[in-house]
């Protein structure tokens, strides 16, 4: 699933390309992805115009003249820019008719992401109970001592836990705890005041760094919006059979059902 960096860079680029485009019709093939009948999607959408581009965790949010388009790529969505008359491809369940001569196509070949149409004026600090954005000063050691001592778990599960934090995903939480020095298996309620103050420091280099390289592709999220990311050359153990940072073995050990990577000599904690 495409973490924060990589929504990030998806929202710039299409802020880049479709900003002030207005929807002159819309196709729907799939249903299910909407949170309400097709007819009043079209109705609310159709001749609204594309005029900020803002994002929540990992949600694209597209705001429009009188409401916000809110779309969830989970493990397979992307976004096509074509001109207008461009068959749909097989997978592609949404296309927005723009104005201009253009296309936008949701092309989405597992069928989990989804599209919902909230106010304007929608409390987005509890959009979807989601916790702060890793990337403000809301998101501090304190913040995270304090949530990590309140629930018992390995700190690699809450890291990757959107009630804690918006946007983390498997790649960079394996990143953050590398940095770290700490074992994703670690206990949270064993985390001490020097560790917390790391994961949040190194949470914001690290999201940082990924966004300035446009996010990984060891998932893939690139589309015709010429998306490439380019992050993975500098992970430091996820993926990677040996450390970059000391040339050991990289151990993975499932943890929530999710693979964790980490260096057994680099993370002793």
């Amino acid at each position: 699933m495409p973490e924060l960096p990589e929504v990030e860079t998806v929202l710039r680029t299409l802020e880049g390309q479709i900003r002030d485009a207005v929807i002159r019709d819309i196709d729907i093939y799939l249903l299910k992805m909407l949170d309400r009948d097709p007819d009043s999607f079209r109705s609310r959408l159709i001749g609204q115009g594309f005029r900020d581009f803002r994002r929540r965790g990992k949600y694209l949010l597209f705001v429009m003249d009188d409401c916000i388009l809110v779309s969830h790529l989970r493990m397979e969505g992307k976004y096509f820019l074509y001109p207008d008359g461009q068959p749909p491809a097989k997978h592609t369940h949404v296309v927005f008719h723009l104005e201009d001569g253009r296309a936008l196509h949701y092309n989405d070949t597992r069928k989990f992401g989804t599209m919902e149409i909230i106010e304007k004026d929608t409390d987005l600090a509890h959009f979807h109970d989601l916790g702060p954005e890793p990337l403000t000063d809301e998101y501090t050691g304190a913040y995270v001592y304090a949530y990590m001592h309140s629930h018992e778990r390995p700190v690699k599960s809450i890291l990757l836990d959107q009630n804690f934090a918006a946007g983390i995903g498997n790649i960079y939480a394996d990143e953050i705890l590398s940095a770290s020095r700490i074992r994703p298996g670690s206990s949270s309620k064993r985390l001490t005041h020097k560790d917390c103050n790391e994961i949040a420091d190194n949470t914001k280099v690290i999201l940082s760094e990924a966004i300035r390289a446009g996010g990984t592709t060891i998932r893939s999220y690139t589309s015709s919006l010429g998306v490439t990311g380019r992050f993975q050359l500098s992970c430091c153990v996820h993926g990677m059979d040996t450390c970059r940072r000391c040339g050991s073995r990289v151990k993975i050990k499932k943890i929530g059902g999710r693979s964790s990577y980490y260096c057994p000599f680099c993370s002793k904690r």
